[in-house]
């Protein structure tokens, strides 16, 4: 065994480099340096990118286990888009581009993703901002699933928004037409393939492909998401480089990495406030919580006082927290329920 970690201080990882050599001297920083967004790569298998921070070029895949993650990373990509003066075409797994418009525009109302609620995405399409197309009639329209004629209808697409003066295009389709059973739905990759940067990036646009977990089998998935340059994910709540604090969908909650300590705890204490207002159960994911100070604990062990018919679950519970806890004689004292970090 290697005695490379001897004499390094408590907290310190040596799996995280740091600037001249030089390793923090509190578990605060060493938490800062961990969450810092520098070791997540950009594009790549690995990549998984904030849809706020998306840009043009980026050809991206959505991948939800439930109605709320996908509708809140959508609304966020229609209220940034919108904004910016692109032209949003939605494909659409359904024949009614009014029905469409009526469902996005509930679900996107009641995502609760910051600067939506007002959205108007029926003005929008009236304007010709929002362009809504059945899949049947952009990919499908001779019978069957043509990669190369999608490709193309996709370029006129972008070309057409370039024409007439919009900023950039953002596309966006559902995917799951593909499982129907019509001839050439299986080459929806080859399709995908087209989007990688350097083959299709035209005028400042971004392809943005939703993905159901809950239909597709894993290995399918994992081909088809690795025509992409990573996934998306829905925006932090919040992240100062030293907490992160992300919303969580199966199950709702939220995740917290980095450190709680007096310059976080605020912001967490109102994030939770929110979490706790919404009806039922919620969790906290504590799996990369660097640190927490006694006035964190006493806030995560009293979440589970939300009133009744209510339950708080504490998962991924790191060990010096779980030490921390027993030593205050909270393991023994009626709070949330707990699980442990997996070993």
């Amino acid at each position: 065994m290697s005695d490379s970690g001897a004499g390094e201080r408590p907290g310190t990882s040596p799996g995280v480099s740091y600037p001249s050599g030089e390793r923090p001297a509190t578990l605060r920083e060493a938490a800062a340096a961990r969450s810092a967004p520098v070791r997540v790569p950009r594009t790549g298998p690995d990549a998984v990118i904030p849809v706020g921070d998306v840009v043009p070029g980026d050809h991206l895949c959505l991948i939800y286990d439930s109605d709320a993650e996908r509708y809140a990373v959508l609304a966020a990509y229609l209220r940034d888009g919108l904004a910016a003066r692109h032209r949003v075409l939605y494909l659409a797994d359904e024949d009614d581009p009014d029905a469409v418009l009526a469902r996005l525009s509930a679900a996107v109302a009641a995502s609760g993703v910051p600067g939506t609620a007002r959205l108007d995405l029926r003005a929008a399409a009236d304007a010709g901002d929002l362009v809504i197309r059945p899949i049947v009639d952009a990919f499908l329209a001779t019978g069957g699933f043509d990669p190369d004629a999608g490709a193309a209808t996709l370029a006129a697409e972008i070309d057409r928004a370039r024409a007439q003066g919009y900023a950039g295009t953002r596309i966006t389709g559902e995917t799951s037409f593909s499982l129907r059973g019509w001839p050439g739905g299986d080459r929806l990759a080859d399709l995908e393939r087209q989007g990688r940067p350097g083959r299709a990036p035209r005028f400042r646009a971004i392809a943005l492909c939703q993905y159901d977990r809950r239909w597709f089998p894993p290995d399918r998935l994992r081909a088809l998401a690795s025509c992409h340059d990573g996934r998306v994910r829905v925006d932090d709540l919040y992240d100062d480089g030293v907490l992160r604090i992300t919303p969580m969908f199966t199950p709702y909650g939220l995740r917290l990495a980095g450190a709680i300590d007096e310059s976080t705890l605020p912001p967490l204490r109102d994030e939770i406030r929110r979490a706790a207002g919404r009806a039922g159960h919620f969790c906290l994911d504590l799996s990369d919580l660097e640190f927490c100070d006694l006035a964190g604990l006493r806030l995560l062990a009293g979440t589970g006082t939300g009133g009744p018919g209510r339950q708080v679950l504490l998962r991924g519970i790191p060990d010096y927290l779980e030490l921390m806890m027993r030593i205050g004689g909270w393991d023994v004292t009626p709070g949330p329920p707990r699980q442990g970090a997996p070993r």
